[in-house]
Formats: structure tokens, sequence, C-alpha cells
């Protein structure tokens, strides 16, 4: 067994050194154990393993896809990830998300800020670094949990061996965490100064996307503007030295691209023969052919564009249109050149959640790159109600289904959200497909990994307003107690026992190491959380 093993190995290590005298090799074995990764390199390899693993499992059977949560503090994350493991008994096919909007929101030292990459950018990092502490932290409460039960059985002539087996099959909270770098916080050398602090600090998937880096914005916010393939493919080449240099050899990009909400373009790229990526590029702007010269203004430029001179349409603050309805074609575009530049995975912001549209696009760039995949934002941005009920509605309408109960989203935009719907057939029918939409966008869709960017900012906004209504309001106490301390019990959080959780009961461990008997410690007959 590994956990003796080791013991007898430390044993070995101490003996001989009389002033080591005072040392026990199972308490030294126990803290090791408690503290598996020592830096955040350990975890970017670790993790990295895991995602190629979970991403060639996915090809060859898309009901494995993966899942994630956003979340905003390392807190947060260790909640996911021991609620994850309490629930389906593993951390398997289970990841945390890192949100550059819930970052800026949420994190910065200016205050709560836009999704425009205004925060500090090392806020990214730090927050990689604090995730990673907690999730550790929950590996050494969960151990010292089994360490007691192991001293215990000893001392009462227990079953030691299974004990020892669970502490030797230990799964650990540590999980692959995807990293939002925003369009890189600057120039190619900005973004690869920051993935490598991000790399350092652990992160093993590093998520970039497509837009100008000082024009950005949220993805599903208007006025986004994207960069020329070349300038995109730079930044990619720079998050891979990164991890090249850090010795992640297996390090995974997620380029995202935003070009189906994106109208605008900052530059016009030079284009070096015809049918390069500047040309197709070039293809996508709204241009209007030039006659003669004297149709120019000052100021105007103008392009050979298929054998005309053309003038860009160019916008009074200097940025240049896309022809309407490009949008999709960019985005296929992006994708193939993504991974034909060395992307791993794709991520396409999309306006609302909807499979044949996601499939639609990936089944075209699968046609050039059939090992095609994609990270999804299941984004609360979109309203899930709204927009399910408006496609079981127009699929009845198009079947010649008699939808005369529900209203005409074409006449009354939000009708279908009515409360007196909730209960109807349409609604009914849109929840199905609200729950299976990972499944089937993974089987249909070429979805490795389905997250929600947000999750965790709106359960804490959520939650929050449902106690202060209570507490401030009739109940009382009662608020907390009912709502929220109950429901702790009755569905066994550790953070009921908040002391523990917090590392209280580790940090007794660690006096009695280093004290013995002498050592004074917060626990005992008058430690309240005894009440639990």
């Amino acid at each position: 067994m590994a956990y003796l093993e080791d013991i007898e190995r430390m044993r070995k290590t101490i003996t001989g050194k009389d002033e080591w005298a005072a040392i026990n090799p199972e308490y030294a074995v126990r803290m090791k154990l408690q503290n598996r990764f020592t830096t955040g390199l350990e975890i970017a390899q670790y993790t990295a393993d895991i995602m190629r693993r979970d991403m060639a499992n996915y090809d060859a059977d898309s009901s494995k896809y993966t899942q994630s949560l956003g979340c905003w503090h390392g807190f947060i994350a260790q909640q996911v990830m021991m609620g994850v493991k309490r629930h389906k008994q593993t951390t398997n096919r289970s990841y945390i998300y890192l949100s550059g909007w819930m970052v800026a929101a949420l994190r910065s030292k200016f205050g709560p800020l836009p999704d425009q990459s205004m925060h500090e950018k090392t806020t990214v990092a730090d927050l990689i670094e604090e995730i990673y502490t907690f999730l550790k932290q929950a590996d050494a409460r969960e151990l010292r949990h089994m360490f007691a039960e192991l001293d215990e059985a000893r001392q009462n002539g227990g079953d030691t061996d299974t004990i020892i087996q669970r502490i030797d099959s230990y799964e650990t909270h540590v999980v692959p965490i995807i990293a939002d770098i925003d369009a890189g916080f600057g120039n190619e050398e900005a973004t690869y100064l920051l993935a490598k602090r991000m790399i350092e600090a652990g992160a093993c998937a590093i998520q970039i996307e497509n837009q100008v880096s000082d024009a950005k914005q949220c993805g599903h916010q208007a006025g986004k503007v994207t960069v020329p393939h070349e300038d995109f493919v730079s930044k990619i080449n720079a998050v891979r030295y990164a991890f090249l240099e850090l010795g992640i050899d297996n390090g995974i990009i997620v380029a995202r691209t935003d070009s189906l909400g994106a109208g605008l373009t900052q530059k016009v790229p030079v284009s070096i023969q015809p049918g390069d990526l500047g040309s197709k590029y070039c293809d996508f702007l709204e241009t209007e052919e030039v006659h003669d010269i004297s149709e120019l203004q000052e100021g105007d430029i103008t392009i050979h564009q298929g054998g005309k001179l053309c003038k860009p349409k160019r916008l009074d603050n200097g940025l240049y249109a896309f022809k309407e309805g490009t949008g999709v074609d960019r985005v296929v575009l992006d994708c193939i050149t993504s991974l034909e530049h060395g992307a791993d995975l794709l991520w396409i912001e999309t306006e609302r959640p909807n499979v044949a549209q996601i499939a639609d696009m990936v089944n075209t760039i699968r046609e050039v790159r059939p090992e095609a995949k994609l990270v999804y934002n299941n984004s609360p941005s979109f309203n899930w109600t709204l927009k399910f009920r408006e496609q079981v509605y127009q699929e009845w309408k198009a079947a010649g289904r008699d939808v005369s109960a529900y209203p005409d989203p074409a006449v009354n935009e939000k009708g279908l959200m009515d409360v007196a719907l909730d209960d109807s057939e349409l609604a009914q029918e849109a929840d199905k497909l609200v729950q299976s939409f990972q499944a089937d966008a993974a089987r249909d869709a070429g979805i490795f990994h389905h997250l929600i960017t947000l999750p965790t900012y709106h359960t804490a906004a959520l939650s929050t307003d449902t106690l202060t209504g209570g507490y401030f309001g009739d109940l009382g106490m009662l608020a907390y107690v009912r709502d929220v301390q109950r429901q702790e019990i009755r569905n066994d959080l550790a953070a009921v026992k908040h002391q523990d959780l917090a590392g209280s009961n580790v940090g007794d461990d660690h006096k009695e190491y280093f004290l013995g008997e002498k050592a004074l410690l917060a626990g005992g007959a008058a430690n309240t959380m005894n009440q639990f």
C-alpha cells in the first residue's frame, strides 16, 4: 500500500538524524499527501493531461462531454468541486471556468467594471492561484478526516485496511481550469507574458478571443471589433510559446471567435497574393466601387478587389464595416484558420442557444478540419426560457400544430414568458429541450465542453436576496435557520462546520505534530462545531 510504503520511506529518511527524533514519519507523510501539488506548473501539467484524455474520449464517444461553472473566488470554486464530488462521487469530466467578465465585475481594485479588459491583467493569474489554493485545501480537509478515522480505528481495533485503501485511491479536487485571457491585454508580447503568469499559476487551458484588445467588448454586447487573422494567429503563437517555454507541451488553447456578432474591424489587412488570409478578410468588407478618382473624398482609402478599385465603408470613428450577412462565413474561416495555426479547441459566441445553428457552423468547419470541437458558453445572457419556448412555438407552427393558445412572439415579443404558461404543454416541451441541450449539442454540434460563464455571480445574488428578504422581514432568524443552516445540515454540506472547512482542525493537527500534548488546540468539548 502506497500510504504505508511512504511512511516507511520517510522513516528511513529520518533515521540516523538524532536532531529529527521528534519528527513522526507518518505525520510528515500525511502533510505531503495533503499538499500533493507544490507548484502551479505541476498542476498545469497534471490538468493538461486530464483535458487531453477527456478530448480523446469525447472524440470516441460524444456522450462523454465535459462541463464547468464559472467561479469568481477560490471558495466558490472549492464549493463547486466539493459539490460535484459529493453528488457524483467523482470529479471526472468536471472543470472550473475562470471568466474575465466576473474578474472585471467582482475582483478589480477599481471596483465593478464592464467586460472591456479594463481590470488589472494580473488579477486573472492571481485568481487561478487562489482557486487552486482553495481546491488543495479541500483535499487537505477531506484527507484529514480519513486520517482521523484511521487513528480511531487503530485505537478501537477497527478495520484499518479499508481506510488505507481509501487514502491510497483518493481523488483530488484539483481539476482543469479554462482561463479567460480576453483578447490578450495588449500586443503579442503582453499576451505571452500574461499567458506565462497564468500557466505558472496552474492554468492548462487558455481561452483567447479575436476582438481588438483595446476595444474589447462582452461577447453579448454590441460594438465588437475583430482583428485580421494574422493578428489573431500571432497571439495564438504567443500563448503556445508560453506553454512550450514552461514545459507544458500539451497545454490547450481555446480560440474564440466573436465574428457572428461583430460587424466592424479596425484594420484593412495587406494581401500579398490572391486568396491569402488578408484577401479573404478584405472580401468580407462592405465596399463601394470607385469609377473615378473624383469620387473620393479627403482621407478616403481604396483597395484593389476582384479587378476593381473599391472604397471600404469607413465609419466616423475610423472603423470599417463588414457586409451584412457575412457573420457565419467569417466564423467558419476564423475557426479553420485558428485550428490550422495551433488552436486545440474552438469557441463560437452565438446570440442564442440553438443546436441546429451551432451544428451548421461546426459541420462546415469539419469539412476542412474533421477534429474540430467546441467549448460553448451556456450563457446567462440568454433568456433560456424565452428562447426555447420560441423555438418550440416555431417548430409546432411549422408542423401545422394549433398554437392559437399561445402568444405569437412576432406580435408580443415576451408574451411566452407569462408565468401562466409555466405548466403548459409548450413550456414543458421547452424545458425538456433545455434539460437535454448539453447532451444534444455534444452529440449533434461538436461541443466537447459546456460551461456557464457567470452562474455563481447569479447564485450569490439570488441566495443573498432570499436571505435578506426574510431576515430583515417577518421571518427574522428563521430565514437563516430554515433556509440556510437547516438545508446545509440536510444536504451534508461541509460549510455548516465552517471552522473545520476553514482549516481549524488541520491547524490543530499541525500544532500536535509540532508540539505534542502541550499544543493549545481550538477543538475540544467547548467547540460549538460539535453541535453538528
